[in-house]
């Protein structure tokens, strides 16, 4: 194919039209950079959301069983029911309540969550993220708690020292209603690396948790987790049908506006970034427009040689390709070695401008992390490659409608 020859001919510019290959270098530049910065971004906010989610189910569960009332009494039987579902490989009881924590002129509002220190390690893994004390330090009768490690350092409290819980069930006396205060012990500190756990979550044990809050033998809810998350919904629905008067919800359910917001902000960053790629393969129009404008005599004597319209087209077609190729390869390469790499290269940027890129408080997660979905990168390369060749559609057409005539008059 003289065509294809000819066409990688033309992308080696001669010294007389240095100009041009310096706009095609740069045409070809843009395309690299937007394709390894929508491959960047897209992996990292995949990385980010896998993270999140991993985390958030790390300390709570896949799904959740619970009672209109969230007082559910005959619990013991929605854990054998539930425990007989195909994917359902543990299930513990759960009393959720809330209180103000205080230690001398400290106060910290909090989510309070009775577990089952023996269950618990099947449905979380609360046992794992314990960084000081351990879970068998939640004993019946005992009132002592476990709290999040920026829980505790706010409160400014460590393993052994005594808090006191307000509850806002409160006791009628004479004096008009008066919350309820226990003084607990704390028994451990866990690091889920979550923020708000670690800020807002304190552990008591199930007992302490019905007695606190005043349910009796009924618990807030029973939590189940299952060997595939991606299953919870199916699963939910099977246990649903089975006990028809509870609530079951899954891990998606019990997070919608969160894991919706993440999912709508990765399409539309696809689509902002998809922008700046077409902008870049655009940029080729006029690359090969001052390439056929340049090469219009060769045209012409191509055309006189017997060439056809359509080999012209195809000769300008195979020039704006090569750059095209070239740019998208070049950009899923850099895109890749990038977003595999972000954990090294943050905290260099952070070490070099001397601040923190990502504060927990706001972004959940102290690490950036990286997930790469091959799918996405290859979604990426073929948009950047058709956008590429739907650039040269138009330059290319016109060299194929140069007279060859009107090309030589002057020559």
């Amino acid at each position: 194919m003289y065509e294809l020859l000819i066409g990688l001919r033309y992308t080696r510019a001669k010294k007389r039209n240095g100009f041009i290959s310096f706009i095609s270098l740069v045409s070809i530049a843009g395309i690299g950079l937007g394709v390894a910065a929508l491959i960047i971004v897209l992996s990292v906010m995949n990385g980010f959301q896998e993270e999140v989610r991993n985390r958030i189910l790390g300390m709570t569960s896949h799904i959740t069983v619970t009672s209109p009332d969230n007082a559910l009494y005959d619990w013991q039987a929605a854990i054998d029911t539930s425990a007989k579902k195909p994917h359902v490989r543990g299930a513990a009881p759960y009393v959720m309540g809330q209180g103000l924590f205080t230690n001398g002129s400290q106060v910290k509002g909090v989510l309070v969550r009775g577990i089952d220190p023996a269950l618990e390690p099947k449905v979380s893994e609360l046992a794992e993220k314990m960084i000081d004390g351990q879970l068998g330090g939640l004993r019946a009768g005992e009132f002592s708690v476990i709290l999040g490690w920026a829980l505790a350092q706010e409160l400014g409290v460590m393993t052994g020292d005594k808090v006191t819980l307000i509850t806002p069930q409160g006791q009628v006396t004479p004096a008009g209603l008066i919350p309820r205060m226990r003084q607990f012990t704390i028994a451990g500190i866990f690091k889920a690396d979550y923020f708000p756990y670690d800020a807002n979550l304190a552990l008591i044990h199930i007992s302490d948790a019905q007695k606190l809050y005043r349910t009796g033998d009924a618990v807030t809810g029973v939590r189940l987790k299952i060997d595939d998350l991606f299953k919870a919904r199916e699963v939910a629905r099977e246990i649903n049908r089975t006990l028809p008067d509870l609530m079951v919800a899954d891990w998606s359910q019990e997070n919608p506006t969160y894991f919706r917001a993440v999912e709508i902000e990765k399409r539309m960053m696809f689509i902002i970034l998809t922008l700046i790629v077409a902008v870049a393969a655009f940029n080729l129009v006029s690359t090969l427009v001052m390439i056929v404008t340049d090469k219009q005599a060769d045209i012409a004597i191509l055309r006189t040689l017997g060439a056809s319209p359509a080999s012209i087209m195809k000769i300008f077609l195979v020039n704006g390709a090569i750059s095209g190729f070239v740019g998208t390869a070049t950009g899923v390469i850099g895109g890749l070695l990038v977003a595999s790499n972000i954990g090294t290269i943050v905290p260099f940027i952070e070490r070099i401008i001397g601040a923190q890129i990502l504060s927990a408080d706001v972004y959940l997660i102290t690490e950036l992390p990286s997930k790469i979905i091959p799918n996405d990168v290859i979604s990426i390369g073929i948009i950047s490659l058709l956008l590429s060749l739907l650039a040269t559609l138009y330059p290319s057409w016109r060299a194929s409608k140069v007279n060859p005539a009107e090309a030589l008059r002057y020559e």
